[in-house]
């Protein structure tokens, strides 16, 4: 959005969770979730508006195990203080770390304009620093009952405005919410 946060780059999260509010299983394994991503449910066309993706070691681990690399050449930064594991051939990965604000701004000045951020404790850090604009969830009909959450603690409320949801035959549920109020980027 113009003048948040004192940079032009919209930030959205674009996600498939269990009824119950879980991203992954406590091992990170997403077996939960519709082969193949399931019917299509507009990922492809959300990509299509992404410059760059911001994911965390975790998520970038989990992503390497898939049959294919599924984000093509669009330039991944994984937050890690570590070495990363190799990265499949045609991927453009980069290792990050540092606060999301500080993320968020090298890329801005790269000229990156929208960025796709995923992996629970990624999305999170970029909640509480309220540089999320845009939230895409689609909640998959299986109830997990323990994993990794989609949601953490807040310093305080974050208001969402709901823009619609959608439902599909093979009963994915999708909500699409704006950020109303952003915490305060002090805290």
């Amino acid at each position: 959005m113009a003048g948040h946060a004192g940079s032009a780059v919209k930030v959205s999260v674009f996600v498939g969770t269990s009824l119950d509010g879980f991203i992954a299983r406590v091992d990170g394994a997403l077996d939960f979730l519709p082969p193949g991503g399931g019917e299509p449910h507009g990922y492809e066309e959300f990509m299509a508006t992404v410059d760059a993706l911001v994911i965390g070691r975790k998520t970038y681990e989990t992503v390497l195990a898939f049959d294919a690399w599924p984000y093509g050449a669009k330039p991944v930064c994984v937050l890690s203080t570590h070495l990363l594991a190799p990265a499949p051939a045609g991927a453009a990965i980069e290792r990050m770390s540092g606060p999301p604000v500080e993320i968020v701004s090298r890329l801005a000045g790269r000229g990156i304009r929208h960025v796709y951020v995923d992996g629970g404790i990624t999305i999170q850090g970029f909640l509480r620093a309220g540089l999320v604009q845009r939230l895409v969830i689609t909640r998959v009909p299986v109830l997990i009952g323990s994993g990794i959450p989609l949601f953490g603690a807040v310093p305080h409320d974050i208001a969402l405005r709901h823009v619609a949801t959608r439902t599909y035959a093979s009963g994915l549920v999708q909500s699409e919410y704006e950020v109303v109020t952003q915490p305060d980027p002090g805290r």
